[in-house]
């Protein structure tokens, strides 16, 4: 007997105009794809509005995973390289620097444009609110729909299990690296998912570690709690660049503060001045977000970073994992991190990692080069031995979506014999 699983499609919906994901972006998708394919069990789409789910269209929900699939995850010839990141893969060929390439960076004083043609809002305008059908289980990985307690209150009032994904705590944790007013929105939803989710999924020891922790000092019992490490695409499972390109590096992940890449691109500036013509470049690949100011200053403003650092938003997984692969090393040298997927990312490819010596990182990617991320001259001189000589990459095993899943429906999803006969 087939079993209904409603799953909050929120996030997903919010992002049909992206040609790039976020890493829960890749976990939602990663979920709706799953709860397709599963034989047992059926995926009901839902969505949030106004602090009540309506049901989403599963035809038309399946036809937009599909679409994204195919932007975020295509083969090369789903989407061919814009002029931009043309240059840069140009410019990382070339024998001498050119002008960096570097993508536009946000206005804080322009308002944000609204696009009003997006797909999901025409969709969700032009159909009839409809509740969602009765189910055994309700899953929320996007951190969507828990602003307020009363779609999880709904969901237990009518015996449907709510089983709720945390992917961080770092706007209740480290609220200095994140916009104003996150952190208190951030600490609405752990709050409502600790008094009303059956269960809570996490993405490492660490993340439980700072929840059971967070709960503790709000005086709350916590539902069951299960770590799962979050699994990767299938193309980040092997990869050879294309090309052959001077030393460079790569930093994967949205230009924020707590990256700490302000003090990444201060290490660039002194390794320009102490190696001159054969100073590495640095690839910063991910959209502006916030509290970033001294990076755009950087990049900006700084005449001894120019042709050296470059910066692109939106790349294709199939050029990502590209550059990855030739890098001399991925960089992640963030100041606090749930679970880092690019990371992970980057010693499943068999690419050399220097990271921050962070609790994530120790849990997830022990075998790289963990260095303190205050330590300036310990960044230096590994940045500077990994230019004149690739670093080897030691073994690694890397979690992936099937085992994630495994586990999953080991511990959460309810046998189906506990399924009551129909009538």
């Amino acid at each position: 007997m087939t079993q209904d699983i409603l799953f909050d499609a929120s996030r997903l919906l919010s992002r049909t105009d992206r040609s790039a994901p976020t890493g829960v972006d890749r976990v939602c998708l990663a979920y709706a794809e799953w709860l397709v394919e599963h034989p047992d069990y059926r995926m009901v789409p839902v969505r949030s509005r106004h602090d009540q789910l309506a049901a989403v269209d599963p035809r038309w929900f399946r036809d937009c995973m599909v679409d994204l699939r195919s932007r975020w995850t295509g083969s090369p010839s789903d989407r061919a390289l814009n002029a931009d990141e043309r240059r840069l893969f140009a410019a990382l060929e070339a024998e001498q620097p050119t002008t960096s390439v570097i993508g536009d960076a946000p206005d804080p004083h322009q308002p944000k444009a609204k696009n009003k043609t997006r797909v999901w809002k025409q969709y969700f305008r032009s159909r009839r609110v409809a509740a969602p059908p009765p189910a055994q289980l309700y899953f929320n990985v996007g951190h969507t729909s828990l602003n307020t307690p009363e779609i999880l209150t709904s969901l237990g009032a009518q015996g449907i299990d709510r089983v709720v994904m945390l992917h961080d705590l770092i706007p209740i944790t480290h609220p200095e690296f994140c916009r104003p007013g996150d952190g208190a929105k951030h600490r609405r939803r752990v709050l409502t998912a600790l008094h009303h989710a059956s269960r809570i999924v996490v993405n490492s020891r660490y993340t439980a570690h700072e929840l059971m922790a967070f709960a503790e000092r709000e005086r709350l019992a916590a539902p069951p709690i299960d770590v799962a490490h979050l699994g990767l695409e299938p193309i980040f499972l092997k990869g050879e660049p294309s090309a052959k390109r001077r030393p460079y590096f790569v930093h994967v992940g949205t230009i924020e503060a707590r990256k700490n890449l302000a003090f990444l691109l201060t290490i660039w500036r002194r390794l320009q001045e102490k190696m001159g013509d054969q100073a590495p470049r640095l690839v910063l690949i991910g959209r502006y977000g916030w509290e970033n100011e001294a990076v755009l200053d950087h990049l900006q403003r700084s005449p001894n970073l120019q042709g050296l650092v470059h910066q692109v938003e939106n790349l294709p997984d199939t050029a990502l994992a590209d550059l990855m692969s030739g890098a001399q090393a991925v960089l992640a040298p963030s100041s606090v991190e749930g679970f880092d997927l690019p990371a992970v990312e980057a010693c499943a490819l068999g690419v050399p990692l220097i990271a921050s010596d962070i609790p994530a990182h120790r849990e997830l990617v022990p075998q790289a080069t963990l260095i303190d991320p205050l330590d300036g001259l310990g960044w230096l001189a590994a940045l500077e031995a990994a230019t004149r000589r690739r670093p080897d990459a030691p073994p690694y095993c890397a979690p992936t979506w099937k085992s994630h899943f495994q586990s999953i429906e080991d511990h959460l999803l309810p046998p189906l014999a506990a399924v009551p006969a129909p009538g």
